[in-house]
């Protein structure tokens, strides 16, 4: 066993407990997970951090106890230690909503799919309720800046690094115009909280509800965004039936606001264009940069919804006639 894990254990007088210590798989950060079967009680989570932690000072500790005040279900912190880079954490199984939908009915995807849009509904409206400069997604957006990076991310790891692309500097110059056009447009919208990478494979099916998990980075944005994210899911396919009337449920259920339906697509289209760019980035970095070919099975979906929007509004024209070489 990990030595940092066995003094955890230790200290929090579970060693006695433990029946087994199981490796979970990661996530794409340096933290490793650990599940601790114990005797006469319910397994733990163990996350386990590179080297000491700041409890107080974490992110994910501060949105954890915002997004619960929500509220909506996201793990419970059981314990932690600063010096040995430890948290415990409540065990919400193994069962992504990923992972369900191929065993669910179309009823129940249609219901957990319904619950995943209300929680990011409620997250907007309770959000601006709980804003405080106290919890770090206030204090950070998705504003011009980070778009633009995002979408340079794309080119550099994407295109020039997965595609080997080699883009003239007049062509770079095009795509920066491309890139400031809708960021722009993304940047000017009103601000709500964001989850920023809500999908299926960070929702979790324990009990008969959906989990938020992998919250950490949470920021305001613009309100499309985690719909964007949910509904134009690297990792899961959505009929385009199935994505109206979500998009529809959504609308519905945002309290005092009134959005055309046209309009509200349009801006949805446009988030889902960026994100999905974004998306394509972060799979050719993991691949070229990081040696893990896992990602490159998401890419045909994601290229996908960028090729349908692309095509489907004339003011991407230009956009689409850049990329469609190296796409």
């Amino acid at each position: 066993m990990e030595p940092r894990l066995e003094q955890y254990l230790a200290e929090q007088q579970l060693s006695e407990q433990t029946l087994k210590v199981v490796p979970l798989t990661g996530d794409a950060s340096d933290r490793r997970y650990f599940r601790v079967l114990l005797k006469d009680a319910k397994p733990v989570v163990l996350a386990l951090h590179a080297g000491p932690i700041d409890y107080a000072a974490m992110p994910f500790v501060a949105v954890a106890k915002l997004l619960s005040e929500v509220p909506v279900p996201v793990p419970a912190i059981l314990h932690h230690s600063d010096p040995l880079g430890v948290i415990g954490l409540e065990d919400l199984g193994d069962v992504t909503l990923q992972a369900h939908l191929g065993a669910a009915t179309a009823t129940e995807h249609d219901a957990l799919y319904r619950q995943a849009v209300d929680f990011i509904a409620r997250m907007q409206e309770r959000g601006e309720a709980l804003r405080s400069d106290a919890y770090p997604p206030y204090r950070i957006a998705f504003d011009v800046e980070k778009l633009t990076w995002e979408l340079e991310f794309f080119v550099k790891h994407y295109l020039l690094a997965y595609k080997g692309a080699a883009p003239t500097e007049t062509e770079r110059a095009a795509l920066r115009e491309e890139w400031s056009a809708i960021v722009d447009e993304l940047a000017a919208e009103r601000r709500v909280l964001c989850h920023r990478d809500y999908h299926s494979r960070n929702l979790m099916l324990h009990g008969d509800s959906l989990y938020i998990i992998d919250f950490q980075d949470a920021r305001m944005g613009p309100d499309t965004y985690d719909l964007a994210s949910l509904l134009r899911d690297a990792y899961v396919d959505l009929n385009p039936q199935q994505v109206d009337g979500l998009i529809a449920f959504f609308l519905a259920h945002k309290s005092g606001d009134r959005h055309p339906a046209d309009e509200f697509r349009r801006r949805f289209d446009l988030m889902a264009l960026q994100r999905n760019l974004k998306a394509l980035g972060t799979f050719g970095y993991m691949t070229t940069s990081r040696n893990n070919t896992v990602y490159i099975q998401y890419i045909p979906r994601t290229l996908a919804y960028v090729k349908a929007n692309l095509a489907k509004y004339r003011r991407f024209a230009r956009l689409q006639g850049l990329l469609d070489p190296w796409l």
